[in-house]
C-alpha cells in the first residue's frame, strides 16, 4: 500500500512517476481546464473521436448503403470490433457481449428472458438504494406479471443508519428470501454509496438456489475488476457513456453468459439477432445467431459506436488491470488527504477497502449542499452533487493527475 504524504510537491513527484501520464492529453478538457471528477456521471471526450466519426462519415459518403459491406470498417458487423475490447473489460468471452440500445431497455429485453415467474418463483431481489430506473424496471416487469411491484419486490436494505453493506448482511437477507425468489438484480457498484459489492459470492448463492443473477453494471464497467464468466453471472448490462468514455447517451451493451448458449430462453427478437447468411433475405422463421448477437433487435447507430469505440480501442491499448491500478492510488490518494484534514463535518462514505470500492469515494457534508455546489464552480471544479448532503467524486485513471486530487482538497477543506 502506497505511504502518501500530504504536499503539493509529492503530488507533483506522483505525477512525474506516473507511467500513465500521457492519458491526459489524449483527452479534450473543458473550458478553463477544471478540476474534473465527473466521470462516473459522463466521462472525457477521447481526441481520437474525431478520426473514429469520420471514417464512418467518410463510408457513408464513399459508398452509400454498401458501407455495410465496403471500406476499412464495413458496419455489418461493426459491434464486433468493439467486443475484443470490452471482453477484457467484463472478462467474459466475445460470444457472451453485444454493445446495443440503452441500460435500461437492456434490462427490460434481458429479464423478458430472465424473470418468468411461476407458482413456487415469483419474486425479485434488488439491492437497496438502486438506481430509481432499476426498481422501476423491476416493478413494471412484476406489474407486466400481474404480480405485486411492493409485496414481490424484496430490496435488500443497509442495517440500522449504516450507508453501505456488510457482505455477510446482504447473504443472509438474500438467503433467507429465496425460497420464493425467482431472480436476482443488483449493481456492481453502488450509484449513491460507490460500495461495490461481492459480487461473486452473491452469484454463488443464486446458483444454490437454481436462481438467476443479473447485473446493473452502470457503476462498474471500466471502475472495477470483473469477472462475470467465471462468477457464472447469468445476465448483465452497462452504460457506454460514464467510466467507458463514449459520449453522452452513448450506447450500452449486454452479456448472457454462455451456459445459456442452448436454452429455449424466451426473447423478444428482430431481425439483427437472425442469422447473418440470410438476415436480408430472411425466411419466415428466425434463425437465431449464437450468443449474445440474438438478442438485437435492429442495425445498431454505427455513428455513437464509432465514438465508443475510439475510447474502448485505448482500454484495449493500455490495459484494464493497470487502469484499476492507477485508480485505486488516485482514489487511495484522495482517501488519505481527505482524512489528514481531521474534519468532524466531512467524512467518507464509502468503503475503504480497496475490494469494496472503484474510482468513487461519496462524502457526506454537514452543509448546504447548494452552496457547496455553487462554491465548487466558483473553483473550477466539477464533481456531482446528490441531496440532501453528499458529493460523490472519481478520479479517472486516464485523465487525472495526482495534482488534480491535492488541489481538490484544498479547496474541500475551506468549506
Amino acid at each position: 500500500m502506497e505511504k502518501f504524504q500530504s504536499s503539493l510537491e509529492y503530488s507533483k513527484e506522483l505525477d512525474l512517476n506516473d507511467k500513465l501520464a500521457y492519458l491526459r492529453e489524449l483527452f479534450y478538457h473543458p473550458e478553463n481546464n477544471p478540476i474534473y471528477f465527473c466521470g462516473h456521471s459522463l466521462g472525457l471526450q477521447p481526441k481520437a473521436v474525431f478520426g473514429y466519426v469520420k471514417e464512418v462519415i467518410d463510408s457513408w459518403s464513399s459508398y452509400g448503403v454498401e458501407g455495410h459491406l465496403s471500406g476499412n470498417s464495413p458496419w455489418f458487423d461493426y459491434h464486433k470490433y468493439l467486443n475484443s475490447s470490452m471482453k477484457n473489460i467484463l472478462g467474459a468471452k466475445p460470444s457472451e457481449i453485444v454493445i446495443m440500445n440503452s441500460l435500461t431497455t437492456n434490462l427490460h429485453l434481458l429479464m423478458v428472458s430472465f424473470f418468468n415467474p411461476n407458482k413456487e418463483k415469483y419474486n425479485i431481489i434488488i439491492d437497496k438504494p438502486s438506481f430509481p430506473s432499476d426498481k422501476y424496471a423491476v416493478q413494471s416487469q412484476l406489474k407486466f406479471h400481474n404480480l405485486d411491484p411492493v409485496a414481490n419486490l424484496i430490496e435488500i436494505d443497509t442495517v440500522e443508519d449504516n450507508v453501505c453493506m456488510n457482505n455477510d448482511d446482504i447473504l443472509y437477507e438474500i438467503e433467507k428470501n429465496m425460497k420464493n425468489t425467482a431472480m436476482i438484480l443488483f449493481n456492481g457498484v453502488n450509484y449513491y454509496s460507490g460500495q461495490y459489492y461481492d459480487i461473486e459470492s452473491i452469484a454463488t448463492l443464486a446458483r444454490k438456489y437454481d436462481c438467476y443473477i443479473g447485473l446493473d453494471l452502470a457503476h462498474a464497467t471500466g471502475n472495477v475488476k470483473l469477472d462475470l464468466n467465471k462468477w457464472g453471472i447469468d445476465f448483465a448490462s452497462w452504460c457506454g457513456y460514464k467510466y467507458l468514455n463514449g459520449g453522452p447517451g452513448a450506447p450500452s451493451g449486454i452479456f448472457v453468459h454462455e451456459k445459456h448458449n442452448n436454452n429455449n430462453l424466451k426473447r423478444f427478437e428482430g431481425w439483427w439477432g437472425h442469422s447473418r447468411e440470410t438476415r436480408f433475405d430472411p425466411p419466415d422463421k428466425f434463425d437465431p445467431l449464437p450468443g449474445a448477437e440474438a438478442w438485437q433487435l435492429s442495425n445498431p447507430p454505427i455513428l455513437s459506436l464509432a465514438a465508443l469505440r475510439s475510447s474502448l480501442d485505448l482500454f484495449e491499448k493500455v490495459g484494464i488491470d493497470l487502469l484499476i491500478k492507477k485508480s485505486s492510488v488516485l482514489t487511495g490518494y484522495l482517501e488519505f488527504l481527505i482524512k489528514e484534514l481531521d474534519n468532524k463535518n466531512i467524512n467518507i462514505i464509502t468503503p475503504s477497502k480497496l475490494e469494496s470500492r472503484g474510482a468513487q469515494l461519496s462524502i457526506h457534508i454537514n452543509s448546504n449542499i447548494s452552496d457547496i455546489e455553487n462554491y465548487f464552480r466558483s473553483k473550477n471544479i466539477i464533481c456531482d452533487f446528490r441531496k440532501p448532503n453528499v458529493i460523490r467524486v472519481a478520479p479517472n485513471p486516464f485523465y487525472n493527475s495526482y495534482q488534480d486530487v491535492y488541489n481538490f482538497v484544498q479547496v474541500l477543506q475551506k468549506i
